[in-house]
């Protein structure tokens, strides 16, 4: 015979409730975004879609803005962790063929993300209280190479952080022209290779790059 629930058991199922709606309302905006463009959607359409009122919407979430920052924060973590964590053992390595397969690495990375990607540019572009939070996700990514930061020194840390922010601009603008638009013609190259011929030297210390140069 089943007894009667307790209350431990009630706050249980209605936590259980809770994170179910909270992720319905994350998996609803993301195909929203995707579908239609950041602009284009609104609370209410997130929430006819859920089939919730928009006051559970502001149960979990401020606004529009949150919302997408919840949904790019698993994939900016996702990124920072396996990405450049990555990025901070490769350079260590003084490899640079390892560079270059970590390039790759990173190509496929934003083809896995390639949907939400445009979403992101689009917020940020249009939602000013979003671009704290677009600046915020970059300046995670040195933040996980510590060996990189240390090499550059506490006094070139800035600069240190600056090359890596570029980057990071340079591989989505890339990624955005070659994959996404089309525009840019590959055929008869290797994108990682020239992006390495690049961006080698362009991380390494000035005194590390110039030992590079004459090795």
């Amino acid at each position: 015979m089943v007894g009667p629930v307790t209350d431990t058991e009630r706050l249980t199922l209605r936590q259980q409730q809770k994170q179910r709606t909270r992720a319905a309302l994350l998996e609803a905006a993301r195909r929203l975004f995707v579908e239609r463009g950041y602009a284009a959607v609104t609370v209410d359409d997130v929430t006819s879609e859920v089939g919730c009122s928009r006051a559970t919407f502001y149960l979990h979430f401020d606004g529009k803005p949150d919302v997408l920052r919840r949904i790019g924060a698993e994939t900016t973590q996702q990124r920072a962790v396996s990405v450049y964590a990555d990025l901070d053992a490769v350079l260590a390595s003084g490899s640079r063929d390892r560079f270059t397969d970590w390039l790759r690495h990173a190509l496929h990375w934003f083809e896995a993300n390639r949907d939400i990607l445009p979403v992101w540019d689009e917020a940020v572009a249009l939602e000013p209280s979003f671009r704290p939070i677009a600046t915020a996700a970059v300046a995670e990514l040195p933040a996980a190479m510590p060996r990189y930061l240390q090499r550059w020194g506490p006094s070139r840390g800035d600069e240190a952080r600056l090359r890596v922010g570029l980057l990071v601009t340079q591989l989505e603008r890339f990624f955005t022209r070659w994959a996404v638009q089309g525009t840019l013609d590959t055929t008869d190259t290797d994108p990682a290779e020239t992006l390495t011929d690049i961006w080698y030297p362009a991380l390494l210390p000035p005194e590390e790059r110039c030992s590079a140069e004459q090795g």
